[in-house]
């Protein structure tokens, strides 16, 4: 869920229960007041009472009107507290009984004691409350209408700096020249981030061209001496005058350059890979590019006596031709070289997936770490490196690659 759509949630679930809870407050507070109108209206009518009582020396007649209802009820001695209470009011000109407010109490008139009782309606107060309450809930409604558009339309405009910062940041990539386009927006939070992000982005292509540069400098000046070393050590082994013992030291050396070769040819291919800078893409068929692998591996295949099986269909990539072969290149010599003689290797390769089983010594890899770079067997003669450029051109394309052992094989599973 976006930021905003939590402000926003967060905000109409706030703003609505204190409305809700401010609405129920504000009723009951009219319904206590008017209540306390009621019964001082009551209260009056009781001091008018008992001031006729007084003035007069006799009870008044009792009253039946439409608004009032006063009854006298003679008492044997007993005094009664004066209350108000709910009751029901029957109005003659209206059928049925209505809500009503009532007092009762006890007044002394000849030294005998009267209980009175004054009814009066409470359908005016009843009908004042319905129109107060109606009124709070539509305000309520209005309010939360215009705070929930005023949440969706207004503050989307204020976020627009924020998600422009965002999309510039998913469409960054280093290697390229684009700077980024400054956002202009009125809130201090969203400047400040821009500035951040621009000076980031000025720092992270800087340190990547110093990167690169140095990269491509110290492997261009390794190949050079590297090619000196590996012409000077071919001059020496066509020497006929060699020992076989110095003839071995050199083919020690001549195979040390060689793998110092390989090892800086890896690593500078890694650098390409990590920062997309191989580009370009063909359409190109899986299985012929597997075909025409095995035709190249044959000849060590069969100094090895691997037997080799394979299962596949046409399928159809859109991927860099370089790639593609380095990541077979790399599967192929992977399962050559860590298996054993006479072994077996079955490719499979599925409209989903691709799959390498292989047989080999020892036991179970583990798969957290043996796509690490550096990551080897120990009778490994191998950098280190070709399961991580391999791990690193799946990710390039979205590739799933994974590593399991049973039944005495390896598998590799690429997953399109």
């Amino acid at each position: 869920m976006k930021l905003a759509s939590h402000y926003n949630k967060v905000t109409i679930i706030v703003t609505l229960s204190v409305l809700m809870i401010g609405a129920i407050i504000y009723y009951f507070a009219i319904n206590h007041i008017a209540k306390t109108l009621l019964d001082d209206h009551l209260s009056e009518e009781v001091a008018e009472v008992i001031g006729y009582v007084n003035f007069n020396k006799q009870l008044p007649k009792q009253v039946d009107f439409d608004e009032d209802q006063t009854r006298f009820f003679k008492l044997k001695n007993k005094h009664l507290p004066t209350r108000f209470y709910d009751t029901t009011y029957s109005n003659p000109k209206l059928r049925g009984e209505r809500a009503g407010r009532a007092v009762e109490g006890t007044l002394t008139f000849n030294n005998e004691l009267y209980k009175f009782n004054i009814i009066i309606s409470k359908e005016s107060t009843e009908y004042l409350v319905q129109i107060i309450a109606t009124i709070t809930l539509f305000l309520v409604l209005g309010l939360f209408m215009v705070l929930f558009l005023t949440n969706r339309y207004l503050l989307g405009d204020l976020w627009k700096p924020f998600y422009k910062i965002l999309g510039q940041l998913k469409a960054f990539n280093i290697s390229e020249p684009v700077d980024f386009d400054p956002v202009k927006s009125k809130v201090d939070e969203f400047k400040e981030l821009d500035d951040a992000v621009q000076l980031m982005a000025k720092r992270v292509k800087g340190d990547y061209q110093n990167l690169k540069h140095f990269t491509e400098n110290a492997s261009h000046e390794m190949l050079t001496p590297l090619s000196v070393i590996t012409s000077k050590l071919d001059t020496f082994i066509q020497d006929d005058t060699l020992r076989q013992e110095q003839f071995e030291q050199i083919q020690d050396i001549y195979s040390a350059a060689g793998k110092l070769s390989r090892l800086n040819q890896s690593l500078l291919l890694l650098v390409k890979i990590e920062n997309d800078l191989i580009t370009g893409a063909d359409e190109l068929d899986l299985q012929e590019l597997l075909i025409e692998k095995q035709r190249q591996f044959q000849e060590l295949l069969t100094s090895r006596e691997i037997t080799l099986q394979t299962a596949l269909v046409s399928r159809e990539l859109t991927v860099s031709k370089y790639l593609i072969d380095i990541l077979l290149n790399n599967l192929f010599s992977n399962a050559i070289r860590h298996n054993v003689n006479k072994g077996d290797i079955t490719i499979e390769l599925k409209n989903t997936r691709l799959v390498f089983l292989n047989s080999g010594n020892g036991n179970a890899l583990d798969p957290q770490t043996i796509f690490n770079r550096f990551q080897k067997g120990n009778n490994s003669d191998g950098a280190g490196l070709g399961l991580t450029i391999v791990k690193n051109i799946c990710s390039v394309y979205g590739w799933a690659l994974s590593y399991d052992y049973a039944d005495s094989l390896h598998r590799f599973t690429i997953v399109f």
